[in-house]
């Protein structure tokens, strides 16, 4: 099996009322699945590790603020493009959703289980 750049799309801010803690939270969730991918081989990737950054270098200075937004959504767009798949984790996202979409109408693999994704080890 050929190694997949991965990306990782579940719940960032959603359900989170902007609370600090339940955003990291979701995060780590994140997270924890892109270590999980990265174990079966494979190179993950997060939107947010990418776009966070680039918006506070833009000038962003909170969560969802207008700098913040203009870099979330399409970073995250930009990177699927350079994807083989996305693994889409449990939890209510539009965004993660929207995701999806971006995938499909590039044609990409979309897992949901972490055991459907091939073992490149």
């Amino acid at each position: 099996m050929t190694v997949q750049q991965i990306l990782i799309a579940g719940p960032y801010r959603s359900g989170t009322d902007g609370d600090a803690e339940k955003i990291a939270a979701n995060l780590q969730r994140l997270e924890q699945a892109a270590l999980a991918v990265y174990q079966r081989g494979h190179l993950p990737v997060i939107g947010e590790w990418l776009a966070l950054p680039l918006a506070a270098a833009a000038g962003s200075q909170q969560l969802g603020d207008e700098i913040g937004e203009a870099y979330l959504y399409p970073v995250a767009h930009r990177l699927i493009g350079r994807c083989q798949g996305i693994y889409r984790i449990e939890g209510a996202s539009r965004g993660a959703d929207k995701d999806i979409e971006v995938a499909h109408a590039l044609g990409l693999k979309v897992y949901y289980r972490l055991e459907d994704i091939p073992d490149a080890g």
